[in-house]
């Protein structure tokens, strides 16, 4: 599972309530109902970060310590690195099995790699263009590479333990700097009738392979729209933020948990190692099922917790959020 503890976007923080003691009980709901043995925590605070991991490893959970550089340039995320290795290496010098996640889709979600305001007009510049495409895609593995090659030295100078990188395909990473071959990976209508034999390509690495990344939201076609899944959410034009969807989208919590069963039996019969759902709860997404329908971002959302607004669960009465359809068919999942 992916325990998201806030992402930092020029200085603010997604999640702004962070409560260790709320923190601790939702990594033992992961361990003890959702019958996880690893969970993957990401977010940009290092404090966070390492409060988190250290909950998660006194459960007895294997950490994916996953630093989630976003809109840095490569020194800042360097430098977020280096903190971060730190906090990990004296983590797994107390026992804890981590694994150190050397950040996720850098090119694309950063600066310094590909050319762009933001990660959508990255994107856009990128795949646009057929015709540059190729050269496009060729410049940026070579300096993709490089800066990947620096950072995990820099990071095995300070943690000792195992190491990856959370990639995109296209980015075509070198593999031979990283213990795991770890992968984003989405299912899209496009790809859906290759997807496993896909999968099974890929777990023929002999490095064992980690499939990050993959979830999709609870509105009706959503699993079919892959990556593209927010592009339902209506966004604050300055902070981007989240502000209500864009249309009104049919509520589908059963498609969201169809869609998690499904990849996660690929991935458990075509060989891969360790699978992240994406994720746990997802801030910013609360679930408002009264009034206009586009209100309720949690459609668009990809936790599968909704989240709650002043008011308490039912499944979980000490906590602010209830279990989707998805919960379950996670947790049957696991449980088998």
């Amino acid at each position: 599972m992916t325990y998201d503890t806030g992402f930092v976007v020029h200085g603010q923080i997604s999640r702004e309530h962070f409560d260790p003691a709320v923190v601790r009980r939702e990594l033992a709901i992961i361990r003890d109902d959702l019958h996880c043995n690893a969970v993957q925590i990401i977010g940009g605070d290092p404090d966070r970060l390492e409060l988190a991991a250290r909950a998660a490893a006194e459960l007895g959970l294997e950490v994916w310590f996953s630093p989630y550089p976003l809109e840095l340039d490569p020194e800042q995320i360097l430098t977020l690195f280096r903190d971060c290795a730190e906090r990990a290496e004296r983590l797994r010098r107390q026992g804890a099995a981590v694994v150190f996640v050397a950040g996720v889709e850098l090119s694309v979600m950063n600066r310094g790699f590909l050319p762009g305001e933001n990660a959508e007009d990255r994107v856009e510049q990128l795949m646009g263009r057929p015709e540059r495409r190729a050269e496009a895609i060729r410049d940026l593995v070579v300096r993709l590479n490089a800066f990947l090659r620096d950072a995990a030295a820099t990071i095995r100078a300070r943690f000792h333990g195992q190491l990856t990188y959370a990639s995109i395909q296209f980015e075509q990473v070198d593999w031979n700097p990283f213990d795991f071959v770890t992968f984003e990976l989405i299912r899209s209508a496009e790809v859906a009738d290759r997807f496993r034999d896909a999968v099974r390509t890929l777990a023929q690495d002999p490095k064992p392979l980690a499939i990050t990344g993959f979830g999709t939201a609870a509105y009706r076609g959503a699993g079919d729209r892959g990556g593209r899944v927010l592009e339902a959410v209506e966004r604050d034009p300055k902070t981007a933020a989240p502000v209500r969807l864009n249309g009104v989208y049919e509520r589908d919590e059963a498609g969201q948990a169809a869609y998690l069963s499904e990849l996660l039996e690929i991935f458990e019969t075509e060989g891969v190692d360790s699978a992240f759902v994406f994720l746990f709860a997802l801030p910013g997404y609360p679930h408002r099922p009264d009034g206009d329908p586009r209100d309720d971002l949690d459609r668009a959302g990809l936790g599968i917790v909704k989240l709650l607004e002043g008011q308490r669960g039912e499944t979980y009465p000490d906590m602010d959020w209830e279990p989707k359809a998805a919960f379950a068919a996670v947790a049957e999942r696991y449980r088998g």
